[in-house]
């Protein structure tokens, strides 16, 4: 009863959220359905491609989710299963969709580009500039997680080849390989066919069945390091070829694989508790020092996709931006898709409240596998049928959704790179000249993040996982700064802006610093290895940056104060 509580009144708050804060933001900015999208007027067949707002939902939304919205509250859960819930329905409504909502619009009045460019516009090229090393390095750290968490979820040991009788991970990585073959052929299909969306969706669905009975029998045998080799090849490729053959249809379909995997736990909760399984077993509250550290910032830093994410902020500067077809299509793709999100976070909260013993104990590898097993054991006993069939395809879709923010997040970073060694009147690298034109070309940016973040990727998560989380909630704070200026600058209201924002910069610095100061006294006492190393170096770097940003967005809201009131 415990769960089905939670999840009721989870669903309850977020649509109070979406109907009523959602829409009074959007009218405070001024939403204008007849205004004319970058996607419409700079169309190039590249970046540029407006899309139906259905599918550019599955693209949002699987881009911006990935695995952190099951890893996060998961992981989370060690101060109680109401701390977490409380975060994700306050962080996402107030502080999380304030940000993606706030960014798309933004950057749909800025011709589509990056956060980085709305920036300039309201605090100059100097916090430009800053914005955009940070928001490389984030990038970096997505990567690298993202990375370890597909490779440790497709390895197998048993040299490489094809397998008759398959583990999971084996099962997983076939699948996932024959979804993009299954995504490129869609993308020609509805792009250069001309096939409407829903015949298209419907063969697109039947082929996800089909290639998931065949992953069933069939799996792919590959060791960890050489998945890291060719995911970090796949990741190069689908980031520098079109939006319409490989992004959007594959972001599309594997957002059916998310709904479907969301509404097969929805079901299992009650399911579980008609049938006597539901064991919700997490304290409400364990207290505020735990294994991860005080429940400020800790709490904050953890939860990361489940409530806010500066990722968000580049996924729709970056590519949802450059997709919308129409500005009314805003809300419910970058508002709605984060309260969905949320509303997975309290899922994936649910799943391991049926398993929590075993998580706790150790049992499984990661949240991942604590998430899967959480929602089989709602259904069936460990080791039936039904619940090894269940466990598969839910690792699968947490697989896929990495996946999605890996391509999405390197196509991003190429941009922010080029960006890097563009001036204000060069629109691509083809209008640079010298050493300028070189950096900016798309190769050498997606070739040096794929290249740092597959290295980086190889350290364990939990050497990576806290530092992308400070990284990315820093991110979020910086992004909602940025937000914040333009709409001052342009005479809107951004009032609602300044609590999160300070809220957000606070928790990660706090976060930042911890670190620094945990890893300064390892390596005074000589326990230090390099990856504490790597760690160190990353944390202070993005401190520092962070500062002289922050530094800069209080010079603009001065500079912005003093004209009001002259």
């Amino acid at each position: 009863m415990t769960a089905i509580l939670i999840i009721v009144a989870a669903i309850v708050l977020l649509l109070i959220g979406y109907v009523g804060y959602g829409s009074w933001l959007a009218k405070q900015w001024g939403i204008d359905p007849k205004k004319s999208t970058p996607a419409v007027e700079m169309e190039d067949g590249v970046d540029y491609v407006a899309a139906k707002p259905a599918v550019l939902m599955g693209h949002h939304f699987s881009s911006i989710a990935g695995a952190g919205p099951i890893n996060g509250p998961i992981q989370a859960a060690v101060f109680g299963w109401v701390p977490v819930f409380l975060w994700c329905i306050i962080g996402g409504i107030f502080f999380g969709g304030l940000q993606d909502f706030g960014s798309l619009f933004a950057s749909l009045r800025h011709n589509g580009k990056s956060v980085g460019e709305i920036i300039r516009d309201s605090m100059g090229k100097r916090a430009q500039k800053l914005f955009t090393i940070f928001a490389l390095l984030v990038l970096i750290l997505v990567i690298a997680s993202f990375v370890n968490v597909v490779a440790g979820t497709f390895m197998s040991d048993g040299g490489f080849g094809v397998s008759t009788a398959p583990t999971g991970n084996q099962t997983t990585a076939m699948i996932s390989l024959l979804f993009i073959v299954l995504a490129i052929i869609y993308g020609y299909i509805s792009n250069r066919m001309s096939v409407g969306t829903l015949p298209a969706t419907i063969g697109g669905i039947i082929g996800i069945v089909a290639i998931v009975i065949l992953g069933l029998n069939f799996g792919f045998v590959m060791s960890r390091t050489a998945w890291i080799v060719t995911i970090g090849i796949y990741i190069a490729v689908a980031s520098l070829v079109p939006v319409w053959i490989l992004l959007q249809p594959r972001d599309y379909l594997s957002s059916f694989l998310l709904y479907g995997m969301m509404l097969l736990a929805l079901v299992g909760i009650f399911v579980a508790a008609a049938t006597g399984r539901s064991n919700f077993n997490i304290p409400a509250f364990t207290g505020w020092n735990t294994s991860i550290g005080t429940l400020f910032p800790a709490l904050f830093i953890t939860v990361a996709c489940g409530a806010c994410s500066g990722f968000h902020s580049l996924i729709a500067t970056g590519t949802s931006s450059k997709q919308l077809d129409n500005e009314k299509h805003a809300k419910p793709i970058a508002y709605g898709s984060m309260l969905i999100e949320s509303a997975l976070g309290i899922v994936a909260l649910i799943a391991l409240g049926m398993v929590y013993d075993k998580y706790t104990g150790g049992a499984f590898g990661g949240p991942p596998a604590a998430f899967a097993a959480g929602v089989a054991t709602m259904f069936s006993d460990e080791n039936s049928g039904t619940y090894n069939t269940i466990y598969a395809l839910l690792t699968l879709a947490v697989s896929v959704f990495a996946l999605t923010s890996l391509d999405t997040g390197t196509r991003l970073g190429r941009f922010l790179f080029s960006e890097l060694f563009l001036r204000e009147n060069e629109k691509s690298w083809k209008d640079a000249t010298g050493v300028r034109r070189f950096l900016a070309h798309p190769m050498v940016g997606t070739t040096f993040l794929v290249v740092i973040g597959c290295i980086l990727g190889g350290l364990s998560l939990s050497q990576i996982w806290g530092l992308f989380g400070a990284a990315n909630q820093l991110l979020a704070g910086i992004a909602l700064m940025a937000v914040c200026a333009w709409l001052g600058q342009a005479g809107k209201n951004n009032k609602m802006f300044y609590v999160p924002m300070v809220f957000m910069l606070a928790a990660t610095l706090s976060s930042l610093l911890i670190t620094v100061k945990k890893k300064l006294v390892m390596i005074g006492a000589g326990e230090a290895l390099w990856g504490d190393w790597f760690q160190l170096l990353f944390a202070a770097a993005m401190a520092i940056l962070a500062i002289f940003l922050v530094v800069e967005g209080i010079q603009t809201f001065k500079k912005q104060k003093a004209l009001k009131k002259a």
